[in-house]
């Protein structure tokens, strides 16, 4: 499955490279011929696009080595390295149009199209679309973030391709000159893109959220696994590349469970999730519910409606109350619209403990990671 992953990016990254020179080289050609700054910054804009593929299969490349002792869990985020390192390549194009354009501006020349240069931006544009569309689509299918940044890129290059046989056109036609106007437009566009992307991957590198359908489908198959479990509760991935999260997550089961019970159902909730969703569950914890008959229920019920009061409190679970040893023990996850998210915790606490003064009273602060 990852070499299968390998050949498709590294494939749709050298049919990218390859279209781009060729692109790059026409449209040089005719900025040449025409003295077009915006059809001349188009071919540069192609050049950096290629310069985008060939770090793209570098970064898969990377991506792929073995873990080792220094790098335990894989070199699977050298993928979000080369995004970025695209990003700030797509910025820096972006930039030297700029100014480039600006220069135009103040020493401005006038273009002469003819209509085989004319044809050629045209074909640019049809190939561009085709090319963005093909990439994007192979991004997603592979989950490449560098793909599918190319592919964004490469449709955006088609409609600055058609905004310059747009300028061209008005030459033309009503022998006006916005050429210089026209590259500021465009370069702003790629400092856009660009800074969209370095954007998205920054925040990859950081650490996001986990997508809720995502959680809520492992939490589904952990639940699945034994029907004594009563739910699935702090669920973490940690991202290390596409495709490649390590997890744990805390289940609730019966204070009967042995541990030999425990150890078999926590090791197939690991194979389980691991074949369904391809996620390494490092670490499987535990949490007890009371199953006597006494009145840990209404305890429950009375500290829930406690808890809740505060509508900063997202969620309580884990709770068990030990009614002869006096211990009481829950987590709770607070908002981070909290304005004081320590202080509603320990509010919280002080909260239960002068309803159940005789109890020690055990909470864990836990934050809103999934859903």
């Amino acid at each position: 499955m990852i070499q299968n992953r390998e050949k498709i990016i590294v494939r749709t990254s050298l049919i990218g490279i390859a279209a781009n020179i060729a692109l790059a080289a026409f449209k040089a050609l005719v900025g040449f011929l025409t003295h077009s700054i915006a059809v001349t910054l188009d071919a540069v804009n192609n050049l950096t696009d290629a310069l985008s593929s060939v770090v793209t299969i570098i970064g898969t490349k990377l991506a792929l080595r073995p873990a080792d002792r220094e790098h335990p869990f894989g070199h699977g985020r050298s993928e979000y390295i080369s995004a970025l390192v695209i990003a700030v390549i797509i910025m820096y194009a972006g930039l030297t149009a700029l100014i480039e354009s600006v220069r135009k501006i103040i020493e401005p020349s006038v273009p002469e199209y003819s209509l085989s240069s004319l044809i050629i931006i045209s074909v640019a544009v049809i190939v561009k679309i085709v090319l963005g569309l093909y990439v994007k689509a192979a991004g997603k299918k592979v989950n490449s973030d560098s793909l599918v940044a190319s592919g964004k890129d490469a449709l955006m290059d088609s409609i600055i391709s058609a905004s310059t046989l747009v300028a061209a056109v008005i030459f033309v036609v009503f022998n006006f000159s916005a050429e210089a106007y026209l590259g500021i437009l465009i370069s702003l566009a790629i400092i856009k893109s660009g800074y969209d992307s370095l954007r998205e991957t920054l925040s990859k590198i950081l650490g996001e959220r986990t997508d809720a359908r995502t959680a809520k489908a492992i939490k589904k198959t952990i639940a699945s696994v034994d029907s004594e479990i009563c739910g699935a509760f702090d669920l973490v991935l940690n991202d290390y590349g596409p495709d490649r999260h390590i997890g744990s997550v805390h289940i609730e089961v019966p204070d009967t469970w042995t541990a030999d019970k425990i150890d078999r159902v926590t090791r197939k909730i690991a194979s389980t999730v691991y074949e369904k969703h391809n996620v390494v569950m490092a670490a499987v914890g535990i949490y007890s519910v009371n199953t006597r008959k006494n009145s840990a229920a209404q305890i429950r019920e009375r500290v829930f409606q406690i808890v809740h009061d505060h509508k900063e409190i997202l969620q309580m679970h884990g709770f068990f109350v030990d009614e002869e040893e006096k211990i009481m023990r829950f987590d709770i996850i607070v908002s981070f619209s909290a304005p004081d998210m320590k202080g509603m915790y320990e509010h919280v606490v002080n909260d239960v403990r002068e309803v159940f003064p005789d109890y020690d009273i055990q909470v864990q602060f836990d934050f809103d990671i999934t859903d």
